[in-house]
């Protein structure tokens, strides 16, 4: 049996590609405007439970704090997708979205650092995960139509070679502006650092700047008559596009309907993983901290700092690792490199919490980045094979429903098994997110590519 990088579907063969071939420079260019909106992204996941926890939150509903996230995933990615889809405007197909989103995002991670309260922060949140969302389904698209059938996995695992990248560099930005004499115990009113407001600050101008770069030195194609006409005989509107999600799910390829499980298993720990590692850290380097006092808030900053520079870890692997593996992907199939490197994730986050020195704790950060480069990259290599090209947009937004439904099930649960199951120690969800990852190692082998 073949993965779906070396047989293309029979869905692909049927139409010929019409994009012609880009240069490695051209690949990386058009990927820049992904750099900024993981670079907003990274910023959320090493920052969100430090500002909640600074704000006041309980740790048990912190979970339901970032609910934000998979609810507007699931909300706007896959009606994005839909859109895109039959969108002919005079900057393109996925490029409208793509302005509109980095907008949104830009605004809201100006003024995240200025949150007053809890409920502002997690307002605030629900509006930057909409402007990404808005902004992440058409460029998946976007990758999948400017780049023919044998360039998508160089497309694809660049796409998340910039992902370890920018995120490298968010969760690196308080450090550095430690390293370059600012305070880490200087803060605002509300109680938010001050190097967390400068690290956001410059994420709003790489949101939108990385954005524009790369429409306007790698703008979309212009549609074919053929794809005109398609478009034009295609009903339009939002009960058009939702009626589109419906069908487009009954018809759903096998192999995306068996890669569920195996995101399931994925996405629910890495979100388990990114809630509650700053507490699981905090947990072993300072134990018995008394919470509201001052010592004890100078070491969650402390120890806060050291799960970002964790996070640079992982994210430098995840850069590096995501070019290494293009040509091993290509040699071996996307599949059980995708499992290997799951493995590797789940080893590493099991691991964890028996490691009791703040040394030990960037060991692990190997084998967490090789499962990071993994699921952004792998997984859509083997999507993007098995999906019609007409509904590339409206598929892409569909698999997204893949990633934030565990999101939200993770949301819903890990409040309710917290106390009971595990023990209210962030050193536990951490290990229930390594097994979860293992999980999902055989969840991908499962997988049936194209024959």
């Amino acid at each position: 049996m073949t993965s779906a990088v070396q047989a293309p579907s029979a869905s692909h063969d049927a139409a010929p590609f019409r994009a012609p071939r880009l240069s490695l420079p051209r690949i990386v260019e058009m990927n820049l405007g992904f750099f900024g909106l993981q670079f907003s992204f990274g910023l959320q996941q090493a920052n969100m439970t430090p500002i909640y926890t600074f704000l006041g939150a309980d740790e048990a509903t912190m979970p339901l704090l970032w609910l934000a996230g998979p609810m507007t995933g699931l909300l706007i990615q896959p009606i994005v997708g839909a859109l895109s889809d039959r969108t002919n405007s005079r900057l393109g197909r996925r490029t409208p979205y793509f302005l509109i989103g980095a907008v949104i995002c830009s605004l809201c991670l100006f003024l995240m650092p200025y949150s007053s309260a809890l409920w502002m922060a997690a307002s605030l949140l629900w509006l930057l995960d909409a402007g990404n969302n808005i902004t992440m389904e058409p460029y998946r698209a976007y990758i999948a139509d400017r780049l023919e059938p044998g360039q998508r996995p160089a497309g694809f695992l660049i796409q998340s070679a910039f992902t370890g990248l920018a995120q490298c560099l968010s969760y690196a930005t308080p450090s550095l502006l430690v390293g370059f004499g600012i305070s880490q115990n200087l803060v605002d009113i509300n109680g938010i650092p001050v190097i967390v407001r400068i690290a956001f600050v410059f994420g709003a101008i790489l949101s939108i700047s990385t954005i524009v770069w790369s429409v306007v030195r790698v703008p979309e194609l212009k549609l074919t008559e053929a794809e005109l006409a398609e478009m034009a005989a295609k009903p339009m509107g939002a009960g058009a596009a939702l009626a589109e999600i419906r069908d487009a799910f009954i018809a759903m390829p096998r192999p995306m309907r068996q890669l569920a499980w195996a995101m399931l298993c994925q996405w629910y720990a890495m979100f388990v993983y990114w809630q509650f590692i700053s507490l699981s850290v905090s947990r072993t380097l300072f134990p018995g901290g008394e919470r509201g006092s001052a010592g004890a808030n100078a070491d969650f900053i402390s120890a806060s700092l050291t799960a970002q520079q964790m996070g640079v870890a992982y994210n430098a692997v995840a850069f590096i690792g995501a070019l290494a593996l293009i040509p091993v992907v290509r040699r071996l199939g996307a599949k059980p490199v995708h499992a290997a490197c799951l493995v590797a994730s789940g080893i590493a986050m099991m691991s964890l919490p028996m490691l009791d020195s703040r040394a030990a704790m960037f060991v692990p950060m190997i084998g967490i980045g090789l499962g990071w480069a993994g699921m952004m990259g792998n997984t859509y290599v083997m999507l993007a094979d098995c999906i019609p090209p007409e509904r590339t947009g409206v598929y892409m937004g569909i698999f997204n429903m893949f990633i934030v439904v565990p999101m939200l099930i993770e949301t819903m649960t890990m409040p309710l098994i917290y106390a009971p199951l595990l023990g209210s120690d962030p050193r536990n969800a951490i290990l229930l997110a390594g097994v979860l990852m293992l999980f999902g190692a055989v969840a991908t082998l499962r997988v049936r590519t194209a024959a």
